[in-house]
């Protein structure tokens, strides 16, 4: 249908025009058609549905699908120009135009889509609920309170006939367009509204039943239950909001509902394994987010449910341990009961962290030590067993478990009066969270010791280490821990297998090592100090490991070998270098690896460049070297270490952008990994440097040495080589050169006006193209690059009127650069378009910016700035010439021509102005559409 296509490409953006242009047009067809169209279909709709509905005739379902599908257009329609994201849909409020207000006030609207539902066969009856749903998403704005109730009493009552017949919701179509209805109503409308209305108790009960069947049959749409749980959570977080004196009956529902999906899930566990059907447990990011929804609603009457669980947790374990001992140990029922366990800690992590979510008291806390108990004596359990016996699914359930515990009842965040450890002192002498510390590190040390083949474990265990080891209190204590002492004396391979380097081991499993050393370089950091010896001997395995790759170098050189230890140590290393931000600390890693281990990196950059996965880490070590984090590079002034470090950097920029040009045209799939993310890496390491304030780079041209200039030759090779589509497509390409060109720009103009033409044309290309970008870090430091060149041409020309000798001779390469932008006028007339364009189109994000080379640009290019504002008048219907000249003229008020710096706060005031008078005027009836282009053009 027609009318159905032209609504939907109405709301449609059209990124080859601006945002601007596109607004004004779907708001004129939201204006003037979409209201008639959407009661037009409204109408044809009720006609189709008086009339005895064939479901055979094909013309007739055509028809019904047809109109439906418009309605839902309608109502999709994006009102206020908000586009909303729709990832998040849970969130999503309808913005109803206001002259709409009749159509929804009116019963029989509603009743309408309630009716075909039940009247049409399913692919046409989830559209009439896909209807609905926008119908409940209605802004509440659009009714006064007594409208509202009314209208929510009619949205209740649909629900109540869908749920008292419900066969159509055996269709999973239907199915999750209803869930999705439920979850509406509660994003919607408050709890205090729910109760009020007159079927309450009956539709309360109904939806709860409804739960319960869903969660029971686990299988059937999982997707599904998302919204299902989304309302439940969100209506027991509103209970402690409720101000009326109805009963909101869900201390009677919401411990059925939890009591539902646990056991749900524990009789899912035989099924899945004896039929070999797919674990949810796999999915960890939908168990994850089931789970946080969860959490809220077992705290409603959480004495029921914590009895539910202890029953079930001794009832299973104590199953486990029959297994375990028993004379004729079956595999397959150990595996059921785990994963049985599995699913029972993760409940107990999800409950004990809902102590965040939810109001709690001391017998909540006092119940969540009650279940902890058993999940800390399960870990003894099954560490008992290691290495010959263990599961994967359990281990990783149980550090699910110790990060919310962790979370919740360790660190500042502890009340010590918490009866949480009451329970727990008298079974397991936890008095403390010191205590748990200690619990939590000896699980970390025997997780690396036995699970080092499992790189699931392995990550998540060290993502836990890593989250214990932010924050300086917790370090104090845990430094004192025996277990985290033997971490800092003995990371090898040999007590932490994860740490070897043999071919059993994947390159990618070697990532987890950057977050070990992270963590253990904080915990060495608390009482290292000035102590270099203990420095020295905690980096003895790595000192080790280099002199065996050098060994290896030197002699029969088994490359293999060779390569993925160093993939190792560069990890290993930029893990620690992460960690080390004092002088101090750091300065003692730079003299541990400068010159005889640094050497060993490059030469390996120059012989494995072809090799990502070898390059990827030495050069993303080398860029956190050059970080300037706190200061940590500010050497002695009687060092000469930051410029031996750039120096390193410079070499290893080189060696590696030659290399990586000659391998020649990559394909599409490889360019990328071969090739343009070593080069982001080496602009991000560039850019560092360039802005670490470590390195007089003065020093060099004084001194003949070549190393800056030869990175900056690099750096105009490997950007050669680059498309300017490429520089924009590939994000991490794109926010590691653009910066680096902020920089360049800012404190290396001589190096700018020194380079050839067409490499000045490439770079103001790029930064043409980057303004209009969507990423604002992308365009800010166009802007901020493009305000730079702009104010160094202008400082020329002023210092060009003064016509003293000695300003001549300092003129030279802003005279080289004056001589190019008169050659090639068009580049900044094209740039101040775009600027303009985006001022007035456009939604600038970031005005401030926008307005900082603006200024320049117009005062430098004043004739084309004139012709501009001309041909944007002249554009516009002739009532509107005298307040847009105004607003020209505004613009520029107060601001004195040749006196760039002084007048730039005042412009961007002027701008702000500006772009609201503009749009107000531009949006008036009889405004042009064609401007924007006209301008472009």
């Amino acid at each position: 249908m027609i009318l159905s296509e032209l609504t939907q490409e109405m709301n449609i953006v059209d990124y080859s025009r601006p945002s601007a242009k596109h607004r004004k047009i779907a708001t004129s067809f939201r204006d003037t058609s979409l209201k008639d169209i959407l009661m037009l279909a409204c109408s044809l709709l009720k006609e189709l549905l008086a009339k005895p509905l064939t479901l055979q005739d094909q013309r007739q379902q055509s028809l019904a699908m047809q109109l439906l599908k418009l309605v839902l257009n309608c109502l999709n329609f994006d009102f206020i120009g908000n586009s909303a994201d729709e990832s998040a849909d849970d969130l999503c409020t309808v913005q109803i135009p206001t002259n709409w207000r009749t159509i929804f006030l009116e019963p029989e609207t509603l009743d309408l889509f309630f009716d075909l539902y039940h009247s049409l066969p399913p692919m046409l009856s989830q559209l009439a609920l896909s209807c609905l749903v926008q119908f409940a998403s209605t802004r509440r704005s659009l009714f006064s309170n007594p409208e509202r109730a009314k209208y929510l009493g009619n949205l209740i009552k649909g629900v109540k006939q869908i749920l008292e017949n419900p066969q159509g919701l055996s269709d999973p179509g239907n199915y999750h367009e209803f869930c999705r209805f439920l979850a509406r109503l509660k994003t919607n409308y408050q709890l205090g509204e729910l109760v009020m209305v007159k079927d309450y108790p009956e539709v309360i009960q109904l939806i709860a039943n409804f739960t319960i069947t869903s969660l029971q049959h686990w299988e059937f749409a999982p997707n599904s239950v998302h919204y299902l749980l989304i309302l439940w959570q969100r209506m027991v977080a509103s209970v402690p909001f409720v101000k009326t004196a109805e009963p909101h009956l869900l201390d009677t529902y919401a411990p059925e509902i939890t009591k539902a999906y646990i056991t749900s899930r524990l009789e899912c566990v035989p099924v899945v394994i004896r039929d070999g059907l797919e674990d949810p447990l796999d999915d960890t990011a939908t168990v994850f987010q089931q789970l946080e929804q969860l959490c809220t609603v077992s705290r409603c009457e959480y004495e029921k449910t914590c009895t539910l669980l202890v029953q079930l947790f001794d009832q299973n374990a104590q199953n486990y341990q029959k297994l375990l001992h028993s004379s004729s140990r079956n595999p397959l029922e150990i595996t059921v009961q785990e994963g049985c366990l599995a699913w029972l800690v993760y409940f107990v992590g999800t409950f004990v962290g809902g102590r965040l979510t939810y109001t709690s008291t001391d017998e909540h806390d006092a119940m969540d030590g009650e279940l902890s108990c058993r999940v800390f004596q399960l870990i003894s359990l099954m560490d008992a067993q290691l290495p010959q016996c263990s599961n994967e699914k359990v281990e990783l359930a149980i550090l699910w478990f110790l990060d919310q515990f962790r979370k919740t009842y360790v660190g500042d965040q502890l009340q010590h009066t918490s009866k949480v450890y009451a329970r727990m002192s008298e079974v397991l002498g936890i008095t403390d969270d010191n205590h748990v510390l200690e619990t939590f590190m000896t699980k970390i040390v025997t997780n690396l010791k036995y699970w080092g083949r499992c790189e699931p474990v392995i990550s998540r265990t060290l993502q836990f280490l890593n989250d214990l080891s932010v924050g300086y209190s917790l370090l104090k204590k845990l430094v004192k821990i025996e277990a985290v002492k033997f971490m800092l004396q003995n990371h090898t391979s040999k007590h932490f297998p994860f740490l070897g380097v043999s071919d059993n081991y994947s390159l990618s499993d070697l990532r987890c090592r950057t977050v070990f050393y992270t963590a253990l370089t904080r915990l060495l950091m608390v009482d290292l100090g000035e102590d270099e010896d203990e420095f020295e001997n905690f980096m003895l395995p790595l000192t080790v490991s280099f002199e065996s790759v050098t060994q290896i170098f030197n002699s029969s050189f088994e490359q293999e070998e060779a390569k993925r230890m160093l993939i190792g140590l560069a990890r290993d290393l930029r893990g620690i270098a992460f960690a080390l931000n004092t002088k101090t600390s750091y300065t003692m890693l730079f003299d541990w690896i400068y010159p005889a281990y640094i050497s060993v990196l490059q030469r390996a950059v120059e012989l494995w460049y072809r090799e990502p996965a070898c390059t990827t880490p030495i050069l993303k070590l080398m860029a956190e070297f050059m970080q300037n984090r706190s200061q940590r590079l500010n050497f002695d002034v009687s060092s000469p270490n930051g410029i031996l470090l750039f120096r390193e950097a410079s070499k290893m920029i080189c060696t590696y952008g030659n290399q990586i040009l000659s391998l020649g045209t990559l394909s599409k799939d490889q360019v990328y990994p071969l090739k343009l993310k070593g080069i982001s890496i080496c602009y991000s390491a560039l850019k560092s440097a360039l802005c670490g304030n470590y390195v007089s780079f003065g020093v060099f041209k004084l001194y003949g040495d070549n190393h800056f200039d030869n990175v900056l030759q690099a750096f105009v090779k490997m950007l050669l080589s680059v498309s300017h589509s490429d520089l924009l497509q590939y994000r991490k390409l794109s926010q590691s050169y653009y910066p680096l060109l902020e920089c360049l720009t800012q404190d290396h103009m001589s190096f700018i006006t020194s380079l050839e033409p067409r490499v000045l044309i490439y770079i103001l290309t790029s930064i043409s193209e980057g303004l209009t970008a969507v990423d604002t870090i992308v365009s800010s430091s166009c802007c901020a690059s493009l305000d730079y060149i702009v104010t160094y041409l202008f400082k020329h020309l002023a210092k060009e009127g003064k016509k003293t000798l000695r300003c001549r001779e300092i003129s030279q390469d802003g005279q080289r650069l004056l001589h190019f932008m008169q050659q090639n006028p068009e580049v900044l007339q094209q740039m101040m378009s775009i600027l303009m364009n985006t001022i007035i189109f456009e939604d600038c994000r970031n005005q401030w910016s926008v307005s900082r080379p603006l200024l320049g640009l117009i005062l430098l290019n004043e004739k084309y700035f004139s012709e501009l504002r001309a041909t944007l008048i002249s554009s516009q219907p002739d009532n509107k010439h005298e307040a847009l000249d105004q607003c020209f003229r505004n613009l520029m008020e107060g601001v004195e021509q040749n006196l760039l710096v002084k007048n730039r706060d005042r412009f961007t005031q002027n701008m702000s102005v500006f772009r609201r008078d503009m749009a107000e005027t531009l949006r008036s009836e009889g405004a042009s559409e064609s401007s924007s282009s006209d301008m472009m053009s």
